[in-house]
């Protein structure tokens, strides 16, 4: 086993345009496309030693929402991305809130309609 125990994330979606705007926007960050010849893919930036990372992914008969994965998204106080993803036309599925020691969650439904973990531990 490596260092971190999520290697990879997909968040399936039908538009990816529109999703693609809603992460670039709630993380503040730039996907990359990925090459793939019959899925369309675009990245999380890629750094290792921050853990895991993954991309939003469009296949032809795999239908967004509703697939019982939820991944979380470390922050440095979740109430700023959970308020940006609202702006951005996700929804705040339940507000921040005390996970004990580890930590605050907000869940999110993103633009898709895939529920989404924020974490931080402010």
């Amino acid at each position: 086993m490596t260092g971190t125990s999520v290697g990879w994330f997909e968040i399936y979606v039908q538009d990816m345009e529109r999703a693609r705007k809603f992460y670039e926007a709630v993380f503040a960050v730039r996907l990359e496309r990925l090459d793939s010849p019959s899925i369309e893919m675009w990245a999380f930036p890629m750094q290792p030693e921050r853990g895991a990372s993954g991309a939003l992914v469009r296949m032809e008969g795999f239908p967004s929402g509703g697939n019982s994965t939820i991944v979380y998204f470390t922050c440095v106080d979740c109430a700023t991305e959970g308020k940006r993803a609202a702006e951005k036309g996700g929804r705040i599925f339940k507000d921040k809130f005390s996970i004990g020691q580890y930590g605050f969650i907000v869940l999110v439904i993103d633009t898709e309609g895939n529920m989404i973990g924020l974490h931080s531990l402010q």
